[in-house]
């Protein structure tokens, strides 16, 4: 067992706080995630184009999905969507959806599960606007910098950076938040310890201002190269309420104003940070970016002929496991995309860059500025918790099978599966019955009317 400080091995699992860990989302091609709506459209107008051979060649089919199969629909009402073979030109796609394609960078998708080899159903019949999603690496070594990041739409199995596998931990494990994913009694028995009570919000933000920073790695370098991250729980009510205010602000700031958001705030916003776009990326679409630059001497990010400062080299630098954060950010937004290319469809970019696509680099440059700048206090708090007295895993429960299993469907009103409420409800019916025979009997001897039973509530008089 690898060397190293404190009591890092007698602490609780990650996987034994919030006991359900989901793949991210597998579309097994590429072209269904892109930058923009428009784009998306468009490639799928162009699928649709295409004749019998030539559509299967730009679908990409694979040993799950095909263009000859129905399939059933995400929301998992038992619909089965028809082949995309059968589709004529000028049918829509399902909606369009954002997706947390990498750490920090939004796109979009079209969630459609003839599209999609495994797209998670779970997750999308989770999410919500009260969802979070926290994404690390659960079965391989953590490189340097965050061991974790959050997000408040469907991830990506490559989410955190740019690899992946059953590594995306939900808050809740419904669309509703009325089920949280923590072990139960794990609140209980923290929140009596602590003599406050908490909320699966306040524990998930604590754990999160503990993994967010790089102190967690740089500290634990020797204990990670076992896989899986643990957690010290401090007993202390003032260290939990700090760790806790700064997870929530960090969820606030990295899922872009979307989730816990502070009082005053309002949903969306993301707050300023140092960086400007000092001269505008032309929207003609002979001037979409092909290169971006890097100077840290003058600290000027270059995107085409668009230029931005002031960007610290630690901004423009940051990384999650060794994936550049903005630098792939870009990479993607470049005139000849990035990643493997899976489809013909992948040749369909964006004809121009927008005043929007500006706005999420510096919301993405601002969130990253803002992060950087709590590393002291993370820090801070951090090895304090270290050093109190803080839990061992023996002292907390252990979650149950089931609570490893995603959620199971809510059964449908008409169904006939019997299920521990069908007991009460089938012996008031069958009340009623044995009351609606006994009146028609007494009904027929008094009319001479034969009454004869065909079944459960079917008669016939004769």
């Amino acid at each position: 067992m690898p060397e190293g400080e404190g009591d890092y091995f007698s602490w609780p699992l990650l996987t034994d706080l919030f006991p359900w860990q989901h793949s991210g989302s597998q579309f097994k091609r590429t072209w269904p995630i892109g930058e923009t709506p428009d784009l998306l459209e468009a490639r799928w107008q162009a699928l649709l184009s295409t004749t019998e051979h030539n559509r299967k060649v730009a679908f990409k089919e694979s040993r799950d999905r095909n263009i000859d199969q129905t399939y059933a629909s995400i929301e998992g009402s038992g619909r089965r969507l028809p082949p995309i073979s059968s589709l004529g030109r000028g049918t829509s796609s399902i909606p369009t959806a954002r997706y947390a394609f990498r750490s920090f960078d939004r796109q979009w998708a079209i969630p459609d599960p003839r599209l999609g080899d495994f797209l998670r159903p779970a997750l999308w019949r989770a999410q919500s606007s009260r969802q979070i999603y926290l994404t690390t690496i659960l079965s391989d070594v953590l490189g340097l910098g965050p061991a974790a990041t959050v997000c408040s739409f469907v991830p990506d199995l490559h989410h955190f950076s740019g690899r992946g596998g059953k590594d995306a931990i939900s808050l809740y494990r419904d669309a509703e938040a009325t089920e949280s994913n923590v072990t139960n009694n794990l609140l209980t028995i923290v929140a009596d310890a602590l003599g406050v009570e908490i909320s699966a919000e306040d524990i998930f933000s604590y754990v999160y201002a503990l993994l967010a920073s790089s102190e967690y790695v740089d500290k634990f370098t020797e204990e990670l190269t076992m896989p899986g991250p643990r957690v010290p729980i401090t007993k202390t009510p003032s260290l939990f309420q700090r760790a806790s205010e700064l997870g929530r602000k960090l969820i606030w700031l990295h899922t872009y104003g979307a989730r816990l958001i502070p009082e005053g705030e309002h949903i969306g916003h993301v707050p300023q940070g140092q960086a400007r776009c000092r001269q505008g990326i032309p929207t003609e679409h002979i001037a979409y970016p092909e290169t971006f630059s890097y100077d840290p001497s003058t600290k000027t990010l270059t995107v085409g002929s668009g230029i931005f400062s002031p960007i610290r080299p630690e901004i423009f630098e940051f990384s999650v496991s060794g994936f550049a954060v903005v630098q792939s950010w870009l990479n993607y937004r470049m005139k000849g995309g990035a990643g493997r290319s899976s489809s013909p469809l992948d040749e369909i970019r964006p004809e121009n860059w927008t005043g929007d696509m500006t706005q999420e680099l510096l919301e993405v440059l601002w969130v990253l500025e803002a992060t950087v700048a709590l590393f002291p206090d993370l820090k801070l708090v951090f090895d304090e918790i270290v050093a109190s007295e803080v839990f061992r895993a023996d002292e907390l429960p252990q979650p149950a099978p089931e609570e490893r299993r995603p959620r199971r469907k809510s059964p449908k009103r008409n169904s006939k599966k019997w299920t521990s409420k069908s007991g009460p409800r089938i012996l008031r019916l069958c009340a009623v019955l044995v009351i609606q025979v006994i009146q028609l009997r007494a009904a027929s001897i008094q009319s001479h009317v034969t009454v004869r039973f065909l079944g459960p509530f079917r008669f016939s008089c004769q």
